[in-house]
């Protein structure tokens, strides 16, 4: 039996420019961080007693005995693509799913730990975020860009840097206190809406009319990962600048697409706003999700009882990335006679 823990994300500026389509041409940046709120996939081969060969739980329960008859993509493109048989998958997570926190990408960088781990090999945190890069964006034909893969694989407060060879991780160094500054100045809240962050990827480019300044704003975004770093790693740098940042990567980000923002969201980033928030963001591709403030402590209460609607959701920064916290080897031998292929 394995059992892995993955990640979630939260990203703080270039979102948009780690889509392939922008960066292999433009090149592109991301700061983000992972956050102390999980999912957990549990695997190990199912035992021959049953009139199935694999059997699944997430939101539903799939029982079957033919991969190609698994509903899940991820799950279906993923057995295929590592060949696995026969297994039982289980899947939990701290979070919901369609949240703007990359949900989906931890989901598949820890399946494929899980199953790198049930057939006794290692996999480093390339290999894992390259291998779901593969899954979500080639074989399920899902849009999206590479952030979340990279960011749920590595772990870690990290600058993502992209161009035409790939992608290359950079880790942010600063002093454990002004991470933890940092950390306790940021409050996240949820709006209760979920979407699908594909979709909602598909539908802002199609909604774009201005190709050429939809380019302009990305550029602008990826810009401003520069300069956010420098905030961060520069000691005498006033950390509420790093809030007045998120308030101009939201707004160049709300011109990107139609779908990034709704009238909903707007009003509740302005009552935050207006609460003594300094600067914020909606994390993930938009629609719903969570929204983030940079909010200095003597404001956190009023920011907290205007926002009272929402729930408020404490957090940490983390740093291991996608783990195996349990491992519990099998003997397994392939049964030639089951239909599952």
């Amino acid at each position: 039996m394995i059992i892995t823990q993955t990640p979630f994300r939260m990203s703080f500026f270039g979102g948009g420019t780690d889509m392939e389509s922008f960066f292999r041409t433009h090149g592109g940046a991301v700061l983000s961080t992972t956050i102390d709120k999980y999912c957990y996939v549990n695997v190990r081969h199912l035992p021959r007693f049953f009139d199935y060969s694999t059997e699944l739980a997430y939101s539903r329960i799939e029982r079957v005995t033919n991969v190609d008859d698994i509903l899940h993509p991820a799950i279906r493109n993923a057995m295929k693509m590592m060949d696995m048989h026969e297994i039982r998958l289980d899947y939990e997570a701290d979070l919901p799913a369609r949240s703007g926190l990359g949900t989906s990408s931890s989901f598949a960088v820890g399946m494929i730990n899980a199953f790198y781990a049930l057939k006794g090999k290692y996999a480093d945190k390339k290999r894992l975020a390259d291998d779901a890069i593969r899954l979500e964006r080639d074989l399920c034909n899902e849009s999206g860009g590479w952030q979340d893969q990279i960011a749920a694989a590595y772990g870690g407060l990290n600058k993502i840097v992209f161009d035409s060879q790939g992608y290359e991780v950079l880790p942010v160094i600063i002093s454990p206190e002004r991470k933890e500054t940092l950390n306790d100045n940021l409050m996240m809240f949820f709006t209760g809406f979920t979407r699908l962050s594909s979709a909602i990827q598909t539908a802002n480019a199609q909604s774009v009319k201005d190709e050429d300044l939809r380019i302009e704003r990305l550029i602008k975004m990826r810009d401003l990962v520069d300069e956010a770093e420098q905030i961060l790693v520069n000691k005498n740098a006033d950390l509420a600048d790093f809030g007045r940042l998120l308030d101009r990567t939201w707004n160049l980000k709300r011109e990107t697409g139609e779908l990034v923002s709704t009238d909903k969201i707007d009003m509740l980033y302005e009552k935050g706003r207006s609460a003594g928030a300094i600067g914020g963001k909606l994390l993930g591709a938009g629609g719903g999700g969570f929204l983030l403030f940079y909010v200095e402590k003597d404001r956190q209460d009023a920011v907290k009882k205007a926002m009272s609607d929402l729930l408020y959701i404490p957090f940490r920064f983390e740093t291991g990335g996608s783990r195996v916290i349990h491992f519990t080897p099998e003997t397994y031998e392939p049964d030639e006679t089951r239909q599952d292929d």
